[in-house]
């Protein structure tokens, strides 16, 4: 039996993100993330302003009047959520942390597909992958997966974001939607500052393929069509000033002492921080991968549009 509370968040995040889904984002979903090809459907009367290639020319002659084949699309497709559990998600600023809004996106998602009949799969990892659940269709389905994201109890508190895009690689062997929602501080990383609150003092250039993560992004994106969700927290970008702190890492349980209070100090973390980040930027550019930009403090909405406007904009003009 699942407890009432677990229920009661769970019903919460449908209520407000099925919404969202049914007012906008399920249309742009199925415009954005087409089929694989067309499947053949019957044989019509051609109709004034078919397309005059689509003429059937042996039914043609058979009958003596033209007919075109119809085609539909090829629709259904696979959305694999790839879900980061790391300690570091459990860290909020604001009224949700990391892991609550990894749970939206991911509902969000899940509703938009199964409202376009897709299947939706699962992949929680740490360092390891904790928990994987196959593609399947269905609202109690998506249910459950919102469940899982929000309250498994992870075994590691780590981040190892290649470890998860092998095992998407390994498991799922038709091309899919692969959404990796993650902050994309991955244990790869340099710790360069003291972390104020999570992970936040990894700045180092966590990109250089330490620990095989570009490789398995480039090998994942070329079978799969993989998009970066990723979420960060104001004070993962820039250390509050409260002066002196004790703080403990979310995923090493490393204890450091900061001095917050430093302005100089602050200045070089928020440096640090943004030239890791746009390093991450550019790793995603350089391997053709979209990515979305979320924070606990800001709406997620506005930034979702723009992902799927964006891409619909570029789908047109290719």
């Amino acid at each position: 039996m699942i407890p009432r509370e677990i229920l009661k968040k769970i019903r919460q995040i449908e209520l407000r993100t099925r919404r969202l889904v049914s007012e906008t984002l399920a249309g742009q979903y199925h415009s954005v993330f087409k089929g694989q090809g067309m499947n053949f459907e019957e044989v019509r009367e051609y109709q004034p302003g078919d397309e005059v290639r689509s003429i059937d020319w042996n039914v043609t002659a058979r009958m003596n009047h033209p007919f075109v084949k119809k085609f539909v699309e090829e629709r259904e497709l696979t959305l694999m959520l790839l879900v980061d559990l790391s300690g570091s998600g459990l860290f909020g600023s604001a009224d949700q942390s990391k892991r609550e809004m990894a749970a939206e996106i991911a509902s969000v998602l899940a509703f938009s597909a199964i409202r376009n009949n897709d299947k939706v799969g699962l992949v929680l990892f740490t360092d390891e992958i904790e928990k994987y659940m196959p593609p399947r269709k269905g609202r109690r389905y998506v249910l459950r997966v919102i469940r899982e994201i929000l309250f498994y109890n992870p075994r590691r508190r780590g981040t190892r974001l290649a470890g998860a895009l092998d095992f998407l690689n390994r498991v799922t062997h038709h091309k899919a939607i692969a959404v990796v929602i993650s902050d994309f501080l991955d244990d790869a990383g340099e710790k360069a500052a003291p972390p104020p609150l999570g992970k936040a003092g990894r700045a180092g250039p966590l990109f250089a393929d330490r620990g095989g993560l570009g490789t398995s992004l480039r090998r994942a994106n070329r079978r799969h069509d993989v998009v970066a969700v990723q979420i960060t927290d104001r004070f993962e970008q820039e250390l509050p000033a409260l002066g002196r702190l004790v703080l403990q890492d979310a995923e090493t349980g490393e204890v450091v002492e900061v001095n917050t209070g430093d302005a100089r100090r602050r200045a070089a973390f928020a440096r640090r921080r943004a030239e890791s980040q746009a390093e991450t930027l550019r790793l995603f550019r350089t391997l053709g991968i979209d990515a979305i930009q979320l924070r606990t403090d800001q709406p997620y909405a506005a930034a979702l549009g723009r992902f799927f406007e964006t891409r619909e904009k570029r789908r047109l003009r290719g």
